[in-house]
């Protein structure tokens, strides 16, 4: 353990290094820029409530349809970092090839910058969301400082996924259009801009609460919308348990399986 924490002291100014440019290239020949790190998900919240909200906003049970706006936009942006994140570090090691063959640096720096640099991005956009909170008069309690858990296991599961897709993606790189696939499922199955407990089917609902992206948000929003604690709900602490067991676990399977593969990769990449 002593060895990989000094490799990463040793190599943190590359992995600054990676995430500045990481951000720089997001947003290369963009007029807006970082800008758009706020006009996007807000346009996105607009046309999602615009287009669901007459249908499923009047189902928001304890929040009321008045917050429906904020419940989409909470989905929204979680599950923004999660795709932008899984995806840019799912080609991380393909997209750095020519580094890895010139210059030998610990390979998990590039799937983990790709990671760092798409959660600073989605720690500005949160700004707008404090924006939108304030208009719809979201409550404001000090129970907000809980939302540190449900975005400390989104950042998990983030680089947990990156470090799994990437050694993935290099001896199997089809996995990239089939990953476009199954985030598509994730989205669904995420309950971005509808409400899960207005569902029919039992069923339904239990295979959505397997989807551990869900049950981040579900707390996040409960912190959000409801201004209540997570611990307050059987419910929710279920949600926070499963969500970061299931971070962890797949956290550790992923560095298993990129530390065993990771002398491979020059061979495929």
């Amino acid at each position: 353990m002593k060895k990989y924490i000094d490799s990463f002291i040793k190599y943190r100014f590359l992995l600054a290094e990676l995430v500045k440019k990481g951000i720089k290239l997001k947003y290369r020949r963009s007029y807006l820029g970082l800008v758009w790190t706020l006009l996007e998900p807000l346009l996105t919240m607009i046309v999602l409530t615009f287009v669901f909200g007459q249908i499923l906003g009047k189902q928001g049970g304890e929040i009321g349809p008045q917050l429906y706006p904020v419940y989409v936009l909470c989905g929204r942006l979680l599950y923004s970092c999660y795709s932008s994140a899984s995806k840019i570090g799912m080609r991380s090691i393909r997209a750095n090839q020519a580094m890895i063959k010139k210059v030998y640096v610990p390979k998990y720096l590039y799937p983990l910058s790709s990671v760092i640099y798409n959660f600073i991005i989605f720690l500005l956009s949160l700004i707008i969301l404090a924006i939108v909170g304030a208009v719809m008069g979201v409550p404001v309690t000090w129970h907000l400082i809980e939302i540190v858990l449900p975005i400390f296991v989104l950042l998990i599961l983030c680089i947990a996924s990156a470090i799994f897709l990437s050694t993935v993606c290099v001896f199997f790189r089809d996995i990239e259009y089939l990953w476009d696939v199954l985030l598509m499922l994730i989205m669904y199955c995420s309950g971005i801009f509808y409400f899960v407990d207005s569902l029919g089917s039992e069923t339904v609902k239990k295979v959505i609460q397997m989807n551990p992206l869900y049950c981040i948000i579900e707390n996040f929003r409960h912190v959000i919308l409801l201004g209540e604690s997570i611990f307050s709900s059987t419910q929710e602490i279920y949600m926070l348990i499963y969500s970061s067991v299931f971070s962890v676990v797949l956290l550790i399977v992923g560095i298993i399986i990129f530390k065993k593969n990771q002398d491979k990769f020059i061979l495929y990449i």
